[in-house]
């Protein structure tokens, strides 16, 4: 069973991990978080079952290992919030749009849903993306060229970015790996912060799209400046100091229902 997003004693649980390189033994997380053993395998048993932590004998680790992860991995996370996400933003999108989807997670479950839209053209760096969205419906799909990468499945490099320079889209859709309301979207990798980039230089709109999993979750590269962001698409409100920071940069936040 998913969760939505952690409660607080579990985000505590996350944050400690993530401070800890990735893993803790259960008594070293009782005694930092200062509650009961029981409390902290109660809590790791919730966020097992969601798949953000692997239970080791003793303790436990990050199922993202304090990175991005895998591919396989990050569909896994929060499947229902990055469902109703991309049904949010599917809802949004017209018949004959053209858009730009990037290498994340939630742009995969975007392109699930947007497969019954037609005379789309689409430009990606994802296989994913580029397998459930091509030859339906009338759909021009690219691909961006180059290595693939073994992790993601995503096109990089400086073939990738070339190909980026010969699109205008009405909307480009990025991912964010983390959310802070000092440093805005941010991203575990260059390649796909300057990827990005130049897709966001030759869209009219420019979406994130980003489970509240990533709320306060830092990263260390900026994608760009948050205030090139026209809009945030989530599945919870954000905490106070986010929305605060949004409504600084100009960024509307969008709530998706369930």
């Amino acid at each position: 069973m998913d969760i939505a997003h952690p409660n607080h004693r579990q985000q505590e649980i996350l944050d400690a991990l993530r401070r800890a390189g990735g893993s803790l033994r259960v008594h070293k997380l009782a005694s930092e978080l200062q509650v009961s053993e029981e409390t902290v395998r109660r809590n790791l048993k919730r966020l097992a079952d969601s798949g953000r932590v692997e239970k080791l004998h003793g303790g436990a680790r990050l199922a993202e290992d304090g990175r991005d992860g895998d591919f396989q991995q990050r569909l896994r996370l929060s499947p229902e919030a990055k469902q109703v996400i991309a049904r949010h933003v599917a809802g949004q999108v017209r018949d004959g749009s053209s858009l730009f989807l990037d290498v994340g997670s939630t742009t995969s479950y975007i392109a699930d849903a947007l497969r019954d839209h037609s005379d789309l053209l689409v430009v990606t760096n994802s296989v994913s993306v580029a397998y459930k969205l091509a030859t339906r419906n009338a759909n021009q799909v690219y691909m961006a060229g180059g290595a693939l990468r073994a992790h993601d499945g995503g096109a990089f490099g400086a073939e990738a970015m070339s190909f980026a320079n010969n699109f205008k889209t009405d909307l480009a859709v990025l991912s964010s790996a983390g959310i802070t309301a000092r440093d805005g979207f941010m991203l575990f990798d260059l390649e796909e912060a300057n990827f990005s980039r130049a897709i966001l230089r030759n869209a009219q709109r420019r979406w994130v799209a980003a489970d509240s999993t990533k709320f306060g979750r830092a990263a260390p590269i900026t994608l760009c400046d948050p205030g090139l962001i026209d809009t945030l698409i989530t599945d919870a409100a954000p905490p106070t100091d986010l929305v605060q920071a949004a409504c600084r940069w100009g960024t509307e936040i969008q709530v998706a229902a369930a």
